[in-house]
């Protein structure tokens, strides 16, 4: 088995554990070992000089699996690697939540021993399509989001105003500090916290959102997947910016933004105890009394 292992590029202790624990099993495993290289930068010597591990700078159709070593938005940046190439991806778990990076560091050994015995399932996650007029030359080529497309204002303390089309219908001018297209992966994300619904992965749904509106009437909105989303956006400031999961770009205020499903999934490797629902009543604390 082909495995790259992906990190964010900064030391932090229990991501080298998570590192040590996951070379010693792929190799014994004996997997072909691929470190994204700026991440390889950061861990012990003793890796770095690790004959049988080598690097990449980009992922390709011959690899079968990419394992995302941190937390949620470390995937979020993994994906970037993965695009439409159709690799499945699973997370090691180093940072806090792990909606996504679901597999701990004391279950390494055992989890990639089912992966190896193919002893998973593959959860198909939607991704958001975006696209500008004019166009922006960063969202070009890494032009999708797994978690959310979201408006927001800049330099400014003052609310934007933003004008929403769905499939060339009038929708309304959200009056708001932002708005959260998410899809279903990342509706426990950005859009949660903004007061947006909880979707089931499998559904075929995206959430509109909108981020501290001043009309107290704008809710969240479901939509069918298939609606294509078009916005524009006036303020006091000339410019806007828009994020694509942890990617930032800023956009001129005559920028017309376009979002729609991308034509491609993310194959995130689930193992065969893991539900959605577990998971919900596991890290949102559900059912749970701390009183008690």
């Amino acid at each position: 088995m082909k495995v790259a292992i992906y990190g964010q590029n900064y030391i932090k202790e229990t991501t080298q554990k998570a590192v040590e624990k996951l070379i010693d099993v792929l190799l014994e495993k004996h997997a072909e070992v691929f470190i994204e290289q700026e991440f390889l930068y950061t861990q012990i010597e003793e890796i770095q000089q690790n004959p049988k591990i080598d690097t990449f700078n980009a992922l390709d159709t011959s690899f079968d699996l990419l394992i995302s070593v941190g937390g949620d938005g470390t995937i979020l940046r993994a994906i970037a690697y993965v695009g439409d190439l159709g690799i499945p991806v699973v997370g090691i778990n180093t940072g806090r939540l792990g909606f996504l990076a679901t597999i701990q560091i004391a279950d390494i050994e055992t989890a990639l021993t089912e992966i190896f015995n193919g002893d998973y399932k593959i959860s198909e996650r939607s991704l958001l399509s975006v696209s500008t007029n004019p166009e922006h030359q960063d969202i070009l080529n890494t032009h999708f989001a797994l978690n959310e497309i979201a408006i927001s204002r800049k330099n400014t303390t003052s609310m934007i105003t933003i004008e929403t089309h769905l499939n060339g219908e009038f929708l309304t001018s959200y009056w708001a500090d932002g708005l959260i297209l998410s899809t279903p992966t990342g509706s426990t994300g950005y859009s949660l916290s903004c007061g947006g619904p909880v979707i089931a992965p499998n559904a075929k749904n995206f959430a509109l959102t909108p981020i501290a509106p001043h009309n107290l009437s704008a809710r969240p909105l479901i939509l069918p997947d298939s609606t294509t989303v078009t916005l524009r956006v006036n303020g006091r400031e000339d410019q806007f910016l828009m994020s694509l999961d942890s990617r930032i770009v800023t956009l001129s205020n005559t920028t017309t933004v376009t979002v729609k499903k991308a034509d491609f999934v993310i194959k995130m490797v689930e193992l065969l105890d893991e539900t959605f629902l577990r998971t919900l009543r596991k890290k949102l604390l559900w059912g749970e009394d701390r009183r008690n």
